[in-house]
């Protein structure tokens, strides 16, 4: 499944020894290099610094120095910058899509769709929600303010780093905060190619910036930073409760989308066949790496056989393979590491007597390669980790249920609850199912994604919401500004003044 190294765009093969700082490329801090992996072959692409503390301090002073000039930059003049950005992305997506899928392994027409035009659509959605957000309005005698909450601190995965930086910077900027941004060492590329693009837009000095390292050194240096007023984090439970811990002591604003474990229900009388290929498909989407995968396939106890054999001839039919191949469905696995932590979720299912009914193979030519067909495993044990570990891989648990408390009862029995899915021919009824569930967003009968719908988790999945109003009120500081009643002048002044 090698690709030919013609299919690789420059950017994804130019190593990095600087970061963005200060609205200029700075040489790093760091005497160490991080390298970056091509997933298809396992041989390096590149190499990007391993910046640490000393790189964050520069980065967060620059945002801090900039904040105040930034914050107070008309709403309508910071949309431009951003209406210019979602320009230029128009203009490179290829590009963007090229380095996205050397560093990631992400299908090529997955990256340009799903990634580049989903993240530039949700970059426009930002600027439409900021023109419409309530930034001031009168309660009562209280003129009540979203103001920006000051830097944020940016860290986004390497699963959809494209997507993620364009759910977040865009809000931030919008909301009138400056921002350091620490992409994945693993994946960092893509991000470095954004840089080069915001840099085009003329920007401000220090409204932006860029330090690349790993989690334990960049990411806690900017998670623990005085001067960061807010931490927006996507990634692991690990991750966000270390940000968590590194972020309490001076009481920051910390945003966080950790995951999931998504069940999706096929109700009686839905067309079975019809959401079963759906979810499958749709668990399998970035060889199952993705936060919002339905990984749990919940059907009607007497459907249940029908319902396995369905999903393992759909998973069965997707094409894996080099993903520079348009009609490659699934690619690899970001590492090497990643295959054998999913072949040892699996081989825990096996041994606790589930059964693999397809896939979970390393396939023939793959080569030095991360590669694994896409599983389908049932009979399992109410509690097996397959069940209840976000296994982020291309792997789809086949659970029964006896009625519909029962399927409800399952799907919230983790300690996720991002998304989920629930299929009828009743649509007011799925609903009804839908608002029982302890998860952030439900699709009904796989419905569309909308954009200025919040998205966030319950539980471990997090806290906070990004996209629409939501997201930008994530970086924002909430003021209640208390006026005189009408006529009472500067007496209704003093006293609201030294009111408790």
């Amino acid at each position: 499944m090698e690709h030919t190294s013609a299919a690789i765009p420059a950017a994804a093969r130019r190593s990095r020894s600087v970061q963005w700082i200060d609205g200029d490329w700075r040489a790093t801090k760091s005497d160490h290099a991080l390298p970056v992996v091509d997933p298809v072959t396992g041989l390096t692409l590149a190499e990007v610094p391993a910046g640490g503390r000393a790189d964050v301090d520069a980065a967060v002073a620059a945002a801090a120095r900039a904040f105040p000039a930034w914050s107070r930059t008309p709403l309508e003049e910071r949309l431009r910058y951003l209406d210019r950005l979602a320009e230029l992305l128009d203009e490179h997506a290829d590009t963007v899509a090229g380095v996205l899928t050397a560093e990631t392994g992400m299908p090529v027409t997955l990256a340009r769709h799903a990634q580049v035009s989903f993240g530039v659509g949700a970059l426009r959605s930002c600027v439409e929600a900021a023109r419409e957000h309530a930034w001031e309005q009168r309660i009562g005698n209280s003129l009540v303010r979203s103001e920006a909450a000051g830097a944020a601190g940016c860290i986004t995965p390497w699963n959809a780093p494209v997507a993620l930086n364009l759910q977040k910077i865009p809000a931030a900027l919008a909301a009138g905060c400056t921002v350091v941004l620490k992409p994945s060492e693993l994946a960092p590329l893509s991000s470095y190619l954004l840089a080069e693009l915001i840099a085009r837009t003329d920007l401000p000095p220090g409204v932006f910036n860029l330090v690349c390292g790993t989690g334990p050194q960049a990411g806690e240096a900017l998670a623990a930073h005085p001067d960061i007023a807010v931490v927006s984090l996507t990634g692991s439970i690990r991750a966000g409760r270390r940000v968590s811990e590194l972020a309490a002591p001076r009481a920051a604003r910390v945003n966080l989308e950790l995951g999931g474990k998504s069940a999706s229900i096929v109700l009686p009388g839905a067309d079975l066949r019809a959401a079963v290929t759906a979810t499958v498909e749709q668990a399998n989407f970035n060889t199952g790496q993705v936060c919002f995968a339905w990984s749990r396939l919940l059907v009607p106890a007497h459907r249940y056989d029908e319902a396995v054999a369905i999903a393992a001839e759909t998973a069965g039919a997707l094409r894996v393979g080099d993903p520079w191949d348009p009609a490659t469905q699934i690619g690899p696995l970001i590492h090497h590491d990643s295959v054998e932590r999913v072949r040892g979720i699996l081989d825990d299912a096996i041994a606790g007597g589930a059964t693999l009914v397809k896939g979970g193979e390393v396939p023939a030519g793959a080569g030095g390669g991360s590669y694994l067909t896409p599983a389908v495993l049932a009979d399992l044990p109410p509690r097996a980790r397959a069940v209840v570990e976000e296994v982020f891989g291309p792997v789809v648990v086949v659970l029964p249920y006896r009625d519909e408390d029962d399927a409800v009862r399952i799907a919230d029995d983790t300690d996720y609850g991002l998304s989920g899915a629930v299929w009828s021919e009743d649509v007011e009824h799925a609903v009804a199912v839908a608002a029982r569930l302890r998860t952030g967003r439900v699709d009904v009968n796989g419905a569309p994604f909308n954009m200025r719908a919040p998205f966030g988790g319950y539980k471990s999945s997090g806290n906070g919401r990004e996209l629409g109003s939501w997201g930008l009120a994530s970086f924002c500081e909430t003021k209640a500004i208390q006026l005189p009643p009408a006529g009472e002048g500067e007496a209704g002044l003093r006293l609201s003044s030294t009111a408790g």
